[in-house]
């Protein structure tokens, strides 16, 4: 039994050091989407052989780290590192224009640090509450995954749209569900869905770069130009310390601001976050300590919902029933042969709550050791080195790569094209009609729901 535990927890130090280091340097590049890349990478991990509790751990980690860098590009450039930083752009803005956006990226990263460390315990405490209604929630899940499906859409930027097109985005799933069954003689396919629709905002681009009427659309006639701020470190030595850089009331707000996100699971962390700066800046009194002030506690409100999204479900349920959940969280609840939902064989049965509590604060200590100290002594410098060298579109089509590899290792070419059809239709819903890929995810799970009981399908 110890020779077993040292085995796991060697396991998980390497696979958080792994995910620590290679998304450090996937977060500096701004606009890279944590479901294009942390789900492609966690889903990798899975399907080569990763013990279930180091594969949390990577997933974790991973998050962590490009949450705690994806501050960077957002302060020091005035873009969002990914979806996630967009909320922070405009308290980020206003702190440049006053000349400090250095202050801005050591709240953000600092208020991050504290929210990851404070919500992990407390997800897995709510998630063992709600883990009682686990079989409920598994006999009725179809109907569930429904309910839910409506009522993220009804949240998103498309709104009636999105609510309207769970129908058929679920008919055109189902549709393709049988049509692999009927190409590989077997039960139809998951993985290629998911990753197409993680990464259909990009191949709508490519295909807009292939069409002669949309092209010009796309194409940037001069470089794009970037105004750095100096560098700025009011501590000594390497690794500052986070609780150091926020002040007293700013560590209560997070306090209160983690405690309660941490129990949310189904709510977008973008709108959760929105809300709890619209809340903290009706608080606070003067300009620079209602900025600096707001965009921590937004940062770790930020985060505290997205662990959440992620913990919550995987210890109570095993099924995903989070917009994170389904997005870059998705490989750990299914990844096909390795977990599955039904029979229910994933993280949730194989890692108790327990450890999972201890590897995700691992992950996230080991993320923050790595990601911090970087951030918080090189962000100019990193940023200026990957503006110069590092295109968004040379790690996006890195990640396309594997998506392809992937999804004909499920389904071999079949797999493939039905990814890039749904990741085509999906980035077109998503890019013109805002149907994000949280509804299209959802509609997935809703689909053969829909299909047997709306339309009678077998």
């Amino acid at each position: 039994m110890e020779a077993q535990f040292v085995s796991t927890l060697l396991w998980c130090l390497w696979a958080a050091l792994l995910g620590s280091v290679l998304f450090t340097f996937i977060g500096l590049i701004a606009g890279t989407s944590e479901t294009a890349t942390i789900a492609p990478a966690v889903l990798l991990v899975v399907l080569v052989g990763f013990p279930p509790a180091a594969a949390f751990t990577f997933c974790i980690a991973a998050v962590a780290a490009k949450h705690i860098i994806h501050a960077v590009p957002t302060a020091i450039l005035g873009v969002p590192g990914d979806n996630m930083a967009i909320p922070m752009l405009e308290p980020c803005a206003a702190l440049r224009a006053l000349g400090a956006p250095h202050m801005a990226l050591q709240k953000m990263i600092s208020g991050a640090v504290l929210g990851m460390v404070l919500s992990i315990p407390i997800a897995v405490s709510f998630a063992l509450l709600l883990a009682p209604f686990g079989k409920i929630v598994q006999a009725w899940s179809g109907l569930i995954f429904t309910i839910v499906a409506i009522g993220i859409a009804y949240a998103s930027k498309g709104r009636w749209a999105s609510i309207f097109m769970l129908i058929p985005f679920g008919l055109l799933i189902q549709a393709f569900e049988k049509l692999a069954i009927n190409v590989n003689g077997k039960a139809g396919l998951q993985i290629a869905y998911l990753l197409g629709m993680a990464v259909g905002p990009m191949f709508v681009d490519v295909l807009g770069a292939l069409s002669p009427v949309a092209r010009s659309r796309l194409v940037q006639q001069t470089p794009t130009e970037f105004w750095l701020a100096p560098e700025f470190k009011p501590w000594a030595g390497f690794i500052p310390n986070p609780l150091g850089i926020l002040t007293a009331r700013q560590k209560l707000y997070i306090l209160i601001s983690t405690a309660l996100t941490s129990l949310t699971f189904t709510f977008s962390p973008v709108g959760t976050t929105l809300i709890v700066g619209q809340v903290v800046e009706a608080k606070v009194k003067g300009l620079y300590e209602k900025l600096t002030t707001s965009v921590a506690v937004m940062n770790a409100a930020t985060e505290s919902t997205y662990m959440a999204e992620i913990i919550i479900p995987l210890v109570a349920f095993g099924l995903p029933l989070s917009p994170i959940a389904m997005q870059s969280g998705i490989a750990l609840f299914i990844a096909p042969p390795v977990f599955t939902t039904s029979p229910m064989h994933n993280v949730h049965t194989l890692v108790s709550p327990l450890q999972i509590c201890g590897y995700g604060l691992l992950a996230v200590i080991v993320a923050a050791c790595i990601a911090y100290p970087l951030a918080m002594n090189y962000a100019r410098r990193a940023s200026a080195w990957v503006l110069r060298n590092i295109s968004q579109e040379s790690i996006l089509t890195m990640f396309a790569g594997l998506v392809v590899v992937i999804s004909y290792y499920e389904a071999g070419w079949i797999g493939v094209g039905i990814s890039v059809t749904i990741g085509s239709i999906g980035g077109i819903l998503q890019k013109f009609f805002g149907i994000n890929i949280g509804v299209q995810m959802m509609a997935f799970y809703a689909s053969a729901w829909i299909a047997h009981v709306l339309f009678g399908a077998k």
